[in-house]
């Protein structure tokens, strides 16, 4: 049968429809969804957490779970930006910790789990987003629920870009203050907003937008947004997963893109992306991380980093400025496929970084076109309602400096050709 012709017995379902379902038994949701996601595997359209048997680099191993087969692919949804998973300075500067302080810290940061080199690494995240000190966190999501949530309180605001990320969004509703958003990237919007904000006597207010946004690839329009909060004496705070080792003369992300390093009250971020380990951080002036060591609860009650996450950390700080040859590459790369693919006819979307959106439109094709790229050995992410809105569902593709020429030429070629059989093109 031809996949076209393929009924979707759950078409038209996505994983909102499984949240809010009334029973006296709370785990009675749990039941349909189950039969979704069996039904999803069972039609091969299940191509969520693939199972890697190597490490996340430009071409990878998994296990197949529709051959129960090991089987080769081309890796286009790794965040690993600059190949640092496996770079060998990091990867000696893990193992180096790992014997000297052993498997893990022993406590929370703020009692016995502090070492030396958890310093050392803060000190230089510091440094690198131009700011006076700088906390680390066990990862991403808690450094931006746990700066949220502590500086945010009752009678304050935090004002989102629309497109911001999830732990951004539930560090807000954690915080007790008001939660408001503008369209994306939209300047009149965002002043629209912070008028209000006045108009209803809220107090301290904090502007808050991705860098590079995670979905679309596109930039943060800094500048401006830093000039409109002054007007309104609102704080603005700006998340760098996706930005850092990527943007910049030298890698440090939207602050050093717009030359404004030192300007931005908050600079927080993810250690996962192009650091390539775990952890997140917050930059910000010496009084402000302070107050975070006491007051961010996911910090508070967090046992630190593992010594090997934190020595392969601080190596690989040192490997984005000291090598700036993969940062080169990593921009070949996104301006090849940026080009080609525009090239073919795809819709990318503002796409303008190593995030490159496929835009598709109509989720039952989306996942005829997951699964088609998925058995041609493009290991690619489908992304559909509600992480974006319908008419908007996509492929997402992740660049990396350490994809050769015949890695993005391959991903072309089924690119157009399954883009061609299902009209995309």
């Amino acid at each position: 049968m031809k996949w076209e012709e393929i009924k979707i017995k759950y078409s038209g379902q996505n994983l909102s429809d499984f949240v809010e379902l009334p029973n006296r038994d709370i785990f009675a949701k749990t039941v349909p969804f189950y039969e979704f996601m069996e039904e999803m595997a069972g039609q091969e359209f299940h191509h969520w957490s693939r199972i890697l048997t190597s490490p996340s680099e430009h071409r990878i191993k998994i296990l197949d779970r529709y051959t129960n087969k090991t089987r080769e692919m081309i890796m286009m949804a790794s965040n690993n930006y600059l190949g640092l998973t496996t770079h060998p300075a990091v990867v000696e500067a893990s193992q180096k910790a790992l014997e000297k302080y052993g498997a893990g810290a022993g406590s929370v940061p703020l009692l016995g789990g502090t070492l030396d080199l958890h310093k050392e690494l803060e000190y230089k995240l510091a440094k690198m987003k131009g700011c006076e000190d700088a906390i680390i966190f066990t990862s991403g999501y808690s450094s931006n629920v746990g700066c949220v949530s502590a500086l945010v309180r009752k009678g304050d605001v935090a004002i989102n870009d629309r497109l911001n990320h999830a732990s951004i969004i539930d560090g807000c509703r954690l915080s007790g203050g008001t939660l408001r958003t503008f369209k994306h990237n939209d300047l009149e919007n965002l002043e629209k907003v912070l008028q209000s904000t006045e108009e209803q006597g809220l107090l301290g207010k904090l502007i808050i937008m991705d860098g590079v946004f995670s979905m679309d690839g596109d930039i943060t329009n800094l500048p401006a947004i830093k000039e409109i909060a002054a007007k309104y004496d609102a704080r603005i705070m700006i998340d760098e997963a996706h930005a850092t080792g990527v943007i910049g003369e030298n890698g440090q992300g939207t602050p050093e893109h717009f030359k404004m390093e030192g300007q931005v009250d908050i600079v927080a971020g993810t250690l996962s992306k192009a650091l390539a380990v775990v952890g997140g951080f917050v930059a910000s002036s010496k009084e402000v991380v302070n107050y975070l060591r006491f007051y961010a609860r996911s910090n508070m009650f967090s046992t630190a980093l593992p010594p090997a996450s934190t020595g392969a950390l601080i190596a690989g700080v040192d490997v984005i400025s000291k090598e700036p040859a993969l940062r080169a590459k990593l921009w070949y790369n996104i301006n090849y496929m940026i080009s080609n693919l525009k090239k073919l006819g795809f819709d990318l979307g503002n796409a303008e970084t190593a995030i490159i959106p496929i835009i598709v439109g109509d989720e039952e094709k989306l996942q005829l076109m997951s699964r088609e790229v998925h058995e041609a050995g493009i290991f690619v992410n489908s992304v559909y309602y509600p992480a974006v809105p319908k008419k908007l569902s996509r492929l997402r593709l992740s660049l990396m400096a350490t994809h050769t020429q015949e890695d993005l030429d391959d991903t072309l070629e089924v690119m157009a050709r399954v883009g061609k059989k299902y009209g995309l093109i």
